[in-house]
């Protein structure tokens, strides 16, 4: 599958497309046994491998999306908004048992909870052939559990002289796992939220855990929601405020957003403080549309907000 992209893309982002399912409105989450209803519901595509795409495809990087979509009726109705997207889709494999996966995601006082469902296998096909795409100089993780479920997918995308970069994603089964930074290892640029990051290193400080991830990749940085986020890299600790004011619809999302700013700043051959700068504009502006990549990121006013930052 492809949309007429000829050159190989500079960024390849893998893991899982779902069908999210956004409800808002809610007057309190539900409990076992009561309904609840919500005064608005928004069907869009998610995970966070097509929306780090489809903002760095926004910012002008050419990032191609590595993954694989189901043929049932639910992933077809995703598939016009992947396609509008502007992504490289010459690697989305389409397979009967990469489907439905869904995500049901409830917003709730600016927070938001999710109940999704995984299918198939995260392997697609297409994987030596993108990896080995002309061009192509990252590879991003979407979440730990593909890393997880594609044994020597790191040694692959080394051995095809890719950078790597990972964003953890919160797993439940997975995130405190004594061995998942030893999975983890060969990574260049390591992506977490501050959850994850305390969740993973054991450590209720947020500096402290920071530290301590510092110590296993060449790059961490650290998202922590409103209050910006860190930046750890070769002794260098940068920290960068969040900007305050404007909208919040829902939060799903920022987080690939972020990540979108940041490696399309890194690709682009710009500094780490520009990068986290990027980063933290992409996040905040992406909060004030319902899905991830609900909102078109602005390359003009992203430059304007992360010049404020």
């Amino acid at each position: 599958m492809t949309d007429g992209n000829t050159a190989g893309p500079t960024l390849l982002c893998i893991g899982r497309v779902y069908c999210d399912l956004v409800f808002r409105g809610l007057p309190n989450l539900p409990r076992l046994g009561e309904e609840v209803f919500a005064d608005a519901l928004a069907i869009t595509a998610g995970g966070g491998a097509f929306i780090t795409a489809a903002h760095a495809t926004t910012l002008g990087t050419h990032a191609a999306l590595l993954a694989r979509l189901g043929t049932d009726p639910i992933s077809s109705a995703i598939e016009p908004i992947l396609h509008g997207s502007g992504i490289d889709l010459r690697f989305l494999e389409r397979a009967a048992d990469a489907g439905p996966q869904l995500t049901a995601v409830m917003v709730l006082g600016g927070e938001r909870t999710f109940l999704s469902r995984r299918a198939g296998t995260a392997r697609p096909a297409t994987l030596e052939a993108a990896l080995h795409a002309g061009g192509a100089r990252r590879l991003h993780i979407a979440e730990v559990a593909t890393l997880a479920e594609i044994p020597g997918l790191l040694d692959q995308a080394r051995a095809a002289g890719l950078s790597v970069s990972l964003d953890p994603s919160w797993d439940d089964a997975l995130i405190r796992s004594p061995d998942l930074l030893d999975r983890c290892a060969g990574v260049d640029l390591f992506m977490p939220n501050a959850a994850e990051a305390r969740a993973i290193t054991g450590c209720a400080d947020l500096d402290a855990a920071g530290r301590a991830l510092a110590q296993r990749f060449p790059m961490v940085v650290v998202k922590n929601g409103g209050d910006g986020a860190v930046l750890l890299h070769r002794g260098l600790r940068l920290s960068l405020p969040a900007p305050s004011g404007g909208p919040v619809v829902d939060t799903t999302g920022a987080g690939d957003a972020f990540n979108a700013g940041f490696l399309g700043a890194l690709i682009a051959g710009r500094g780490p403080e520009d990068a986290l700068a990027q980063a933290i504009a992409c996040g905040s502006l992406s909060i004030r549309a319902v899905g991830g990549a609900g909102l078109r990121l602005n390359p003009a006013a992203i430059a304007a907000l992360a010049a404020t930052i």
